[in-house]
């Protein structure tokens, strides 16, 4: 069985490596190594997996997962500057890529390990990511 909970987040963010020049980043990221930055209206899908538990119908309790993605996603990258603002990101380029494996650990970390655990995100209404962990 698998259920979801969606969320959805706003962020900035400029795509690029310091180690490299103004025009390699501008190569290759072109649009999104805007010096000034840009930002997404971020969807995020937590999929959890698992057994129903047969007392509560259950698989889990979508408050928890609710909470979870509040306390570790919503509270840490909402309104943020993910360059800026987000230790995470200090030495990570903030790609959707990155940001949903970031995304992923961080939950993973406080969710009970009986579940399985896989997330989407929406950059935009035509760019998606997933990531389970491998």
């Amino acid at each position: 069985m698998r259920v979801c909970r969606r969320a959805t987040f706003n962020s900035a963010h400029r795509l690029y490596r310091k180690d490299w020049s103004d025009e390699k980043n501008q190569e290759i990221f072109g649009k999104c190594n805007n010096k000034n930055y840009h930002g997404h209206n971020y969807t995020l899908e937590v999929w959890v997996s698992g057994k129903v538990n047969e007392e509560t119908g259950y698989l889990i309790d979508l408050k928890i997962v609710k909470d979870l993605i509040k306390d570790e996603i919503i509270e840490r990258f909402d309104h943020r500057n993910l360059n800026l603002d987000c230790i995470e990101f200090e030495n990570l380029n903030p790609t959707a890529e990155n940001i949903v494996m970031v995304s992923w650990n961080l939950l993973r970390s406080k969710l009970d390990k009986s579940f399985g655990l896989s997330i989407k995100l929406w950059e935009t209404e035509n760019n998606i990511v997933e990531y389970d962990g491998n």
